[in-house]
């Protein structure tokens, strides 16, 4: 009697064979950069809480040309994170009925978008305010 061989399919590089699905994983990606950013806004709450000579050095840190490159491309990131999410909300979302038709995707996807900025700059407005 011969022994069968189970089948394995081949795994390796499997996101990459669709758009889809590299789409997903930049995404995914997206989150590891969120973390980085969560982590740098952490360690400015320990300075902050180590003294003000800490906290200066941790400014300072913040205004080198590095961090500066670095914010950019969070700056980036984000933006593809935010226009990500928004992008696949109304696939996810219950439909929306407005005047007897459905809202269209794109109406959804540009109004979470839009709302997303608005709120951006109003928050940049209250910390140029407040600074």
């Amino acid at each position: 009697m011969a022994i069968r061989r189970t089948y394995l399919r081949p795994m390796d590089g499997w996101w990459r064979r669709d758009p889809f699905f590299l789409r997903y994983m930049a995404r995914e990606a997206t989150s590891v950069f969120v973390v980085a950013y969560a982590l740098i806004l952490l360690w400015g709450l320990v300075r902050l809480a180590e003294g003000e000579a800490r906290f200066d050095a941790w400014l300072a840190w913040l205004a080198s040309p590095l961090s500066v490159a670095f914010h950019v491309l969070l700056l980036a990131v984000f933006a593809y994170h935010t226009w990500s999410w928004f992008a696949i909300m109304p696939k996810t979302m219950p439909p929306v009925v407005v005047g007897g038709r459905r809202l269209p995707a794109r109406a959804i996807t540009a109004a979470g978008v839009a709302v997303a900025v608005a709120a951006s700059a109003a928050l940049f407005a209250l910390a140029t305010v407040l600074a």
